[in-house]
């Protein structure tokens, strides 16, 4: 299986499930910052000109971060990250949403109107004025997430790492290095930040 593959923390969503779920991916990286994934060429491959983009052995393309997990959660040799039972899946779905419209979203779109500004104005509709108030969001439902977390729950969905707990630890290791840092002192986020980027697949 082949994924194009750039900079930026969906890739790297990508990337560390595929480790945790025992997958070699081979890596085909688009340069953002050149736009090609908005020229034709690449168009071709994944209409809506986003990546990271999965492209199967018999030709087949998977597009979106959560479909694609899914995708390798489903071929991967390890330990579930979605989970083995109806009730399982449904618990990490629902986190899995929670986190990304709660926290990621805001987060990465604070982003794009703000500091990324001069890179999407031109790509995409931006709202300069909104990237305070979503910024406001995603720090308020993650302190409102580490409300929720106890010695007791390691992870973000129970008692072991989800696409929840993946999506969640690259958007906030993205945030850290484009000015919107997480609260150290949350007390429950921090350990569980610290747990996350110290398995061997945060790297990938």
């Amino acid at each position: 299986m082949k994924l194009y593959n750039s900079m930026g923390p969906n890739p790297h969503v990508v990337r560390m499930f595929a480790a945790e779920a025992g997958v070699d991916l081979t890596l085909e990286d688009i340069d953002l910052m050149a736009g090609v994934n908005r020229q034709e060429e690449f168009l071709k491959l994944n209409p809506s000109g986003q990546l990271p983009c999965l492209e199967l052995d018999d030709g087949t393309r998977i597009a979106e971060i959560t479909a694609i997990c899914e995708y390798l959660d489903e071929v991967g040799t390890a330990t579930s990250l979605i989970g083995d039972s109806p009730e399982a899946r449904a618990n990490t779905r629902m986190w899995t949403r929670r986190v990304d419209l709660n926290i990621c979203e805001p987060l990465a779109n604070g982003f794009r109107y703000s500091e990324g500004l001069s890179i999407f104005k031109d790509r995409m509709i931006t709202i300069p004025e909104a990237a305070e108030g979503l910024k406001s969001i995603a720090r308020e439902k993650l302190a409102w997430l580490n409300g929720l977390m106890d010695d007791e729950r390691q992870f973000i969905a129970g008692d072991s790492i989800s696409l929840a707990d993946v999506l969640l630890f690259c958007m906030l290791d993205f945030g850290n290095t484009v000015g919107q840092p997480f609260d150290e002192k949350l007390a429950n986020i921090k350990p569980w930040f610290d747990r996350m980027k110290n398995r061997s697949s945060a790297t990938a």
